[in-house]
Order: C-alpha cells, then structure tokens, then sequence
C-alpha cells in the first residue's frame, strides 16, 4: 500500500468519528483555541485532546502554540484530497449504472419488440 493510499486510509477513519466531524465542521468557521473547541463537548479535557492529536496525526488540522494557548486551524488541503477520491470513485460508479440502464433498456426493447 503506498504512502498516498495510507494517508487516505487515516483521513477516513478520522472522518468516520462524529466528534471529530463535529471539530473540522467548527474549524472550516476559523481557526480555534482547544478550550473554544472542547467546549461544546461534553467529555474531559484529555479524551477530547486526543481526537485533536489524531486529526492533526493525519494532517486534517495544524496546530500552533503562543504562550499558554494552542490554536487549531482547519488543513483543506487534505480534505479536498478525500473529496477527490469520493469524486473519482461518483463517477466510475455512475458511469457503470449508466452502462446497466442502457443494458436493461436494451433488454426490454428486445422483450417488447
């Protein structure tokens, strides 16, 4: 598996938990302290640091410390690299059910002619 193809594969798993979802989706509004971002999460300080660590791990997040405060912001750069994938995989899979509505078209024409 290569490089390109494991990072993908840990953007996914990222993006398969809901807390985390729920972090990028406050994030894409501007870039935020922990403490901003933790807030409306109902679980401990450290649980929630460490979906922050996983997201920055798979680079979906950088994060930049100034004195005491540690400010997230939102790597879109990897997420359009995801919505490539999903975009790539839409088409080829359209294309195929485009190829089996034309087969099964063909099919009735023959049953009604």
């Amino acid at each position: 598996m290569g490089n390109a193809t494991l990072q993908l594969d840990h953007v996914f798993k990222a993006l398969a938990d809901p807390t985390r979802r729920a972090i990028l989706e406050r994030l894409s509004k501007g870039s935020r302290s922990t403490k901003e971002l933790a807030a409306p999460f109902d679980m401990a300080l450290p649980s929630f640091v460490q979906h922050l660590n996983l997201l920055e791990a798979c680079h979906l997040v950088s994060s930049r410390k100034e004195g005491r405060v540690r400010t997230y912001s939102l790597n879109v750069r990897e997420l359009k690299k995801a919505e490539d994938w999903m975009s790539r995989q839409r088409a080829m899979w359209e294309k195929r059910l485009n190829q089996l509505d034309s087969y099964l078209q063909t099919l009735k024409e023959d049953d009604d002619g």
